[in-house]
C-alpha cells in the first residue's frame, strides 16, 4: 500500500468517502451526488475533528512534522523566528508603519507576511520564500504563506501569519481553511507547520497596536470540513438562463 492509501486508510470513513466522491468521472456524477448529499446534511461527528497532518498527507503525500521540543535545531530555528518576530512587532507599531495605510486589520496580514519574509532571509542560515505550487508557481493566496529552509538541517517550516483580536482566542469563527487542489497545492516537502498568531487591540483613537505573538505548531491541529457549493457570476448570468430583464 502506498502512503497516500494508508493515510486515506487513517481518515474518518466519511471524510474518506467525500475525498473518494468529489473527482468522480463526468459519466458517475449524478450517483456520486446522490450519495454526497444525504451525507452531508446528516451534519454527523465524521465531518469534525480530521486530523490535519492526515488532509496533508492525504492531498499532497507530505507529512506534518511536529516540533520537538527537546530538539536543538528545532529550538534553535524557533528562537531565530521569535527574534524576528519580536523585531516585527517593534516595526509595525511603529508611527510610520505600512500597517497604518491600511483601512482593516485582515489587508494588514499581507504587511506582515512581507515584513516577516524579509526580516528571515536577514537571519544567517535561513531562507524563507513564498512556496510555489507543484506546477512551480508562486501563489501568494492560500494556505501555507511562506516556506522557511534552515541551511544547516535542510529542515522546512512551513509559516502562516495570522492576526487576531485580544480577546478573541475562544471565538468559535472560522479562522484557518485549507482547500486542497492538486495545481495550487503549495505544501510540496515534508515539514514542520506553524502558525504564527499575532494579537493585536485598539486604543481609544482607534488606532490598532500589535501587543504579542504566538507561534502554533499544527501537528496536532484538527479541522471540521464545511461542504459549500459555489457559482460565479459567469455561470449565474447564462443568456440562455435569462427569462425576464428590465429596459437598459
Amino acid at each position: 500500500m502506498n502512503f497516500t492509501g494508508s493515510v486515506m486508510r487513517r481518515l474518518l470513513p466519511a471524510a474518506a468517502l467525500l475525498l473518494a466522491a468529489l473527482p468522480a468521472p463526468a459519466d458517475d456524477q449524478a450517483d456520486a451526488v446522490n450519495k454526497l448529499i444525504p451525507w452531508l446534511l446528516d451534519e454527523t461527528a465524521a465531518l469534525k475533528g480530521i486530523r490535519f497532518a492526515d488532509v496533508i498527507a492525504a492531498t499532497s503525500g507530505k507529512k506534518v512534522i511536529a516540533i520537538d521540543p527537546k530538539n536543538q535545531d528545532d529550538q534553535r530555528v524557533l528562537a531565530q523566528l521569535g527574534s524576528v518576530l519580536d523585531a516585527v512587532l517593534v516595526a509595525m507599531n511603529a508611527p510610520d508603519s505600512k500597517t497604518r495605510s491600511a483601512k482593516r486589520v485582515n489587508e494588514m496580514s499581507s504587511k506582515f507576511e512581507d515584513a516577516i519574509h524579509e526580516k528571515l532571509n536577514a537571519v544567517p542560515g535561513l531562507e524563507c520564500a513564498v512556496p510555489l505550487t507543484v506546477a512551480g508557481k508562486h501563489l501568494r493566496s492560500g494556505y501555507p504563506d511562506l516556506r522557511l529552509v534552515d541551511k544547516a538541517t535542510g529542515r522546512i517550516f512551513y509559516l502562516d501569519p495570522k492576526l487576531f483580536a485580544q480577546g478573541s482566542k475562544t471565538s468559535a469563527l472560522r479562522t484557518f481553511y485549507f482547500e486542497p487542489k492538486r495545481e495550487t497545492n503549495k505544501v510540496n516537502d515534508d515539514a514542520r507547520h506553524l502558525i504564527i498568531g499575532i494579537e493585536h487591540d485598539r486604543d481609544a483613537e482607534g488606532v490598532v497596536h500589535f501587543t504579542r505573538w504566538e507561534l502554533i505548531d499544527l501537528a496536532g491541529f484538527r479541522v471540521k470540513l464545511k461542504a459549500e457549493f459555489e457559482g460565479s457570476n459567469a455561470d449565474l448570468y447564462r443568456p440562455e438562463a435569462v427569462v425576464g430583464a428590465g429596459p437598459k
